[in-house]
């Protein structure tokens, strides 16, 4: 469908295989605006976004390597090397956490506003990708470590969702395998 042609090529890059250019200042608020229209029931905006920049992303590349090698003892020179790399494999880093609205709980359940949280994290993906941006968004290890969640700025009882990288593409991606429609959709009558 002509419509979609863009979306239904959409495809996730591996963070590694994502450089710059990475969108500009004016093209990342408007990722961010885009990635804020969600279903939000009750309007909670129960999601917080963390934009980190190069010198930010070096800052926090140093504790996930000295997290990492702290946790892991018999780590090589290489695996920590990795992690200290890993915030910086993209131009733009985002850090998608929760914060959900615990006054609101009765009217508008946990699940509820964790899934506004993860619209938010897939308009923002939809939109860096319709600007020509490519992007993956990825949890890993330090999504759940307690010390990365403090250095970041967050309180034991928020998540950090995610980590999304955004940029160019330095390798076009290969496809993958996707489910088919009938394979996942049913009528119920």
């Amino acid at each position: 469908n002509k419509k979609f042609s863009n979306l239904s090529s959409r495809r996730s890059v591996l963070a590694k295989f994502i450089s710059d250019p990475g969108p500009s200042d004016s093209e990342l608020n408007e990722i961010l605006s885009i990635g804020i229209r969600v279903p939000d029931h009750g309007i909670c905006s129960p999601w917080r976004i963390q934009v980190i920049n190069k010198k930010g992303q070096k800052k926090l590349g140093k504790k996930y390597a000295s997290v990492f090698l702290e946790n892991n003892p018999e780590a090589t020179s290489d695996q920590i090397e990795y992690w200290k790399m890993r915030p910086q494999s993209a131009p733009i880093l985002l850090v998608i956490s929760f914060y959900p609205k615990k006054e609101k709980i009765d009217k508008i359940p946990i699940n509820e506003q964790l899934l506004s949280c993860g619209a938010l994290c897939q308009n923002i993906i939809n939109a860096s990708f319709t600007l020509g941006y490519v992007s993956q968004w990825l949890t890993e290890w330090p999504a759940y470590n307690d010390s990365i969640k403090r250095f970041l700025g967050h309180k034991e009882l928020n998540k950090i969702l995610g980590f999304i990288f955004i940029g160019s593409s330095t390798e076009k991606p290969k496809e993958r395998r996707r489910p088919e429609v009938k394979e996942v959709v049913t009528e119920w009558e």
